[in-house]
């Protein structure tokens, strides 16, 4: 079966880059604790950064539980049994199937019957549910929550935070939070073939076309460059990753505005000279037969069946595909190949990190502000998801028992503990036997924890990309729709993304001349494209007046 990136992956880089509509007021959040009276049944007197929460009688949460079938739910996981020791909270999760979660939690929660706790929840989905007040604005009730607050202000994330606020100046989904920005994606490379040739790593977006030049003259039969998740979007992680070293990202993290800070002002992405200049890239090396241009539309097992069985030479990957699908791949059918996931080249940007600091988060609904329980609620959420033993215990899990201290002081699984193909022959998996680093609950944090099932390699591709500035679209400037515009937008929005990826397609595989670029841009005003960017402009003049 071919590996399924999950949704962190695919949107970490997503959520840091232009999300209009989410964008909006910064400054203090005004705290609804006023209105708290009869609602602090179990909740602790004094909690504070660093306390270990423990409700002062045993509590029970409602929680939408993401299913993966990778490690399916078990009610004795270890996890649930450990929880409610340390906290006195029990929580009764609400299953539903990952391929369904989106779906079922629309359904729920428009029928007013979600759980209070509703994690999981990528930006920009909030905004379906905040007109009709199903769930609750959580910036309102930061002070319940002092671990939050103390990392948005230890990591200087209040930049990040305001992107996600909606026009009335407030935010509806507490995310996951990093120190440090996590990039996941790069090529994988055949380090053997380069060794063969003599040819070193290429640190630039240039230098891998050289490469591939090279490797292409010498299998003159073979693309060197066969890629994988061109479904359902072309392009996947290819365009995502060389679109950002442009200025101008597509594929998986495709957004139709994109702030340029030399000239102050939001471009239509798809329509951009930063846009092209990528698409002129790629469409050179589909034309001089260095890419296979059934990258952009096979199955991700036909890619690594190509990999496999040397007929081509390079591939995007991350961490894990690395390890368990090129290399497993690799050894059956050729053990003297080797690979390696390269930094992620340079291009026109310079050197940057592409990643986000902010990932998946969970929104509350509204019926939760009216339960007795609900400070305690709010203390619970902060202490699991935002402290650091709470970020400890939900991604590692018990000292001594699934993880210890290693030689550097830092947690490190133990050694009869699988994760990620760390300890491929321990007898216990992390997720599947014990139920941590669950991504229900396992998510953001500082390097050291998220890093803690890195392998050495992997651990070094980290500090070549944290030594690099994040991308300069991670904290745009607000232009918060309002829910009429939001709405206005939304039915221009479909068309004209399927119309920038149908025309990139096209550019690349030499179906369209880069010549008709400016036809292109025609048709794209056509398609609503200056509306579009009109309604953009008005949204962030009017925060510029308001707030600015």
């Amino acid at each position: 079966m071919a590996y399924q990136p999950s949704r962190r992956q695919v949107l970490a880089a997503a959520a840091g880059l232009v999300a209009l509509g989410l964008a909006g007021c910064g400054g203090d959040d005004s705290n609804e604790t006023s209105d708290l009276e009869g609602k602090k049944v179990g909740a602790m007197e004094k909690y504070g950064v660093g306390d270990q929460f423990k409700a002062t009688e045993a509590l029970t949460f409602s929680v939408l539980y993401n299913n993966h079938p990778n490690y399916p739910l078990k009610t004795d996981w270890l996890f649930w049994s450990e929880l409610t020791k340390r906290t006195n909270i029990k929580l009764d999760p609400v299953a539903v199937p990952l391929s369904d979660y989106a779906q079922k939690r629309s359904v729920l929660i428009g029928a007013g019957d979600a759980p209070l706790l509703i994690p999981k929840t990528y930006r920009p989905d909030e905004n379906s549910y905040v007109s009709s007040g199903a769930i609750l604005p959580v910036s309102d009730y930061l002070d319940l929550m002092p671990n939050f607050k103390d990392k948005i202000e230890k990591w200087k994330l209040q930049p990040e935070i305001d992107t996600m606020r909606q026009a009335d100046g407030k935010f509806y989904l507490l995310p996951g939070v990093h120190e440090k920005p996590w990039a996941d994606y790069s090529l994988a490379v055949r380090t053997d073939i380069l060794q063969q040739l003599n040819l070193q790593i290429p640190k630039t977006w240039d230098e891998v076309y050289t490469m591939l030049k090279a490797m292409k003259q010498a299998y003159p039969a073979l693309y060197p460059f066969s890629d994988r998740w061109g479904k359902p979007t072309p392009g996947g992680a290819f365009f995502s990753n060389l679109g950002a070293a442009y200025g101008a990202p597509g594929g998986w993290t495709y957004q139709h505005a994109t702030w340029d800070a030399s000239t102050k002002k939001y471009f239509y992405t798809g329509a951009s000279d930063k846009y092209k200049g990528w698409v002129e890239f790629v469409s050179k090396l589909v034309a001089e037969k260095l890419m296979d241009p059934e990258s952009f539309t096979q199955d991700d097992d036909i890619a690594r069946q190509k990999l496999a069985n040397s007929k081509s030479f390079v591939i995007m990957c991350n961490a894990q595909t690395l390890v368990n699908d090129h290399r497993k791949d690799l050894a059956a059918t050729n053990p003297k190949a080797t690979i390696v996931k390269i930094p992620l080249p340079i291009g026109p940007e310079g050197e940057i990190n592409p990643a986000s600091r902010l990932e998946n988060g969970m929104m509350i609904s509204t019926k939760a502000k009216d339960s007795k329980n609900f400070v305690a609620m709010m203390q619970f959420v902060d202490w699991l998801w935002y402290s650091d033993e709470g970020q400890v215990f939900a991604r590692l899990g018990v000292e001594g028992t699934t993880w210890v201290k290693g030689a550097s002081g830092q947690p490190e699984l133990s050694p009869n503990v699988d994760m990620v193909g760390l300890h491929p022959q321990a007898p216990k998996h992390l997720q599947k036997d014990f139920g941590f680093g669950n991504g229900v609950f396992a998510y953001g944090g500082k390097p050291e924890l998220v890093q803690a099932f890195f392998s050495t390699e992997e651990k070094e591709f980290q500090a070549v990309m944290n030594a690099r500035k994040q991308g300069p679209w991670v904290t745009p400037p607000p232009a918060p729709f309002t829910d009429e515009e939001r709405e206005q937008a939304t039915l221009w929005e479909s068309g004209l993304k399927d119309f920038v990826f149908q025309q990139t397609l096209k550019f690349i595989l030499g179906q369209r001349p880069i010549a008709e670029w400016d036809a292109y841009k025609t048709e794209l005003k056509s398609k609503n494209m200056d509306a579009y960017m009109e309604l953009v402009q008005k949204a962030y003049d009017r925060y510029q007046k308001e707030h600015g």
